[in-house]
């Protein structure tokens, strides 16, 4: 081997890579930090740095660059500060982020986790890591290279199959003229004005839902949005409040699949977000006024002609 290879400064350069993938700096606390690490790297991206979440703030002062930040919150409820340097980053256009969180600091993520840059896991899988690095970090356009075609299709090719699902039940929902025509099926809105709609038929809907799961395995009628439809329909009549965290359990499915659904949701207008007005770190979903008329109209043509309906 020649002095020049056996040179320390040499060698650190020669494992510096200068390609085009996607850079990514990950702020995470071990043994999490390794499983990002992996995970970047497995989706074909660069890791800048791994930086525990106490540096985090500090390191992303004196990042200049980035297609991608992955926080992982681990335990950490002093987030607020460094949440909302990624919520100004992304809406600056800066970089993006993948947020993984506990169960316990969803709804605190949820408030920030609304725009199209942030993309917020819970309790993610390494395959779910993967496919949210793959999707944020190569959304961004590449700097320095001229712009090529197959880039505008990046991103609906990493599209799982269950975001193609989502597209699909909304392309549905926005056919007014077939939701109108079965209306009339059942006797139309207006004949339904002087019924009651009972929370307890709602309720008994969604626990019939749940019982299916004891006998038959749960992903055979996985149908998370019909079942927070449900949910937050029932809330609606009760004068409930939903919280995110909330919504995901009723979702009957795995909790980043739940905000994922959620976030589209709402994004089409089904959903809408309303600020906690006694913490403003915490954000409720309910139903759009549109999407409550029409459950509204369902429900109670389906008492006229079923005890329940599952």
């Amino acid at each position: 081997m020649s002095a020049k290879a056996m040179c320390p400064a040499y060698q650190a350069l020669e494992s510096i890579e200068y390609k085009a993938s996607p850079s990514v700096l990950i702020l995470a606390d071990e043994p999490a930090g390794e499983q990002w690490r992996w995970a970047a790297r497995s989706a074909g991206c660069r890791v800048i740095d791994v930086v525990p979440v106490e540096e985090a703030a500090a390191r992303l002062d004196r990042q200049v660059a980035a297609d991608a930040v992955l926080l992982d919150c681990g335990e950490h409820s002093g987030l607020d500060d460094l949440l909302d340097r990624l919520a100004e980053a992304a809406g600056r256009g800066r970089f993006s982020s993948v947020v993984a969180t506990p169960m316990g600091l969803v709804d605190r993520v949820a408030a920030r986790a609304w725009l199209p840059d942030i993309e917020q896991l819970c309790e993610p899988t390494q395959g779910e890591r993967v496919a949210a690095i793959r999707l944020t970090a190569t959304a961004r356009p590449l700097r320095l290279h001229d712009v090529n075609k197959a880039q505008a299709t990046v991103r609906l090719q990493q599209l799982s199959e269950e975001v193609g699902r989502i597209a699909n039940v909304l392309a549905a929902l926005s056919e007014d003229e077939a939701a109108a025509a079965a209306m009339a099926a059942v006797g139309g809105a207006p004949s339904l004005e002087g019924e009651r709609l009972d929370s307890g038929f709602i309720r008994s809907i969604i626990r019939a839902r749940r019982l299916r799961e004891h006998f038959f395995k749960g992903e055979m009628f996985s149908d998370p949005a019909w079942d927070m439809l449900l949910d937050l329909m029932a809330a609606r009549v009760e004068r409930q409040r939903v919280a995110v965290s909330s919504l995901c359990i009723a979702a009957a499915v795995p909790p980043t699949t739940a905000l994922r659904w959620i976030k589209t949701l709402c994004d089409q207008g089904l959903f809408v977000r309303v600020a906690d007005p006694e913490d403003g770190r915490r954000v409720f979903i309910e139903l759009a006024p549109e999407t409550a008329a029409m459950m509204e109209a369902y429900l109670k043509s389906a008492q006229r002609i079923a005890h329940l309906i599952v």
